[in-house]
């Protein structure tokens, strides 16, 4: 996975890690997978995000792990009883949407490689503008 428990101690402490979910590696697992469909659904059109969650180590890119590390959070905080710890996930993942709507619109920008086409020029960047060729109407 692109995570490691690790990159969970910047956003949420060993022990509440832990408690979160529920002491099941694979429902943390599952938790990093439904954030990582969900921060791409706002990304995809403008970052190569399969390329940018391929990356490990010292490699990947600080700030989307811990956006990726606070939606997945957010996801397993949904099964605690009485949303345990609800109030400061419900922030945390709040921001994290906030700046991915903003960075879907091109408003900020995060260092990831941007998406290309089959050719290696870059897509989903910029505008692109144009018209048709002029019609002459002679038949």
């Amino acid at each position: 996975m692109f995570l490691t428990n690790e990159d969970y101690k910047v956003v949420c402490g060993a022990d509440a890690l832990q408690v979160i979910d529920q002491s099941d590696q694979t429902n943390l697992e599952r938790a990093e997978r439904h954030a990582i469909g969900e921060i791409g659904s706002y990304l995809l059109n403008r970052y190569n995000m399969p390329l940018a969650y391929a990356k490990v180590g010292e490699e990947r890119n600080e700030f989307l792990i811990a956006l990726t590390c606070d939606v997945a959070l957010w996801h397993l905080i949904a099964a605690m009883p009485r949303k345990m710890g609800y109030d400061i996930r419900k922030e945390r993942y709040e921001r994290a949407i906030e700046w991915l709507t903003l960075a879907q619109k091109g408003n900020v920008s995060i260092e990831l490689p941007a998406k290309t086409d089959s050719s290696g020029n870059e897509t989903g960047t910029g505008i692109r503008f144009g018209s048709i060729d002029p019609s002459q109407y002679d038949w």
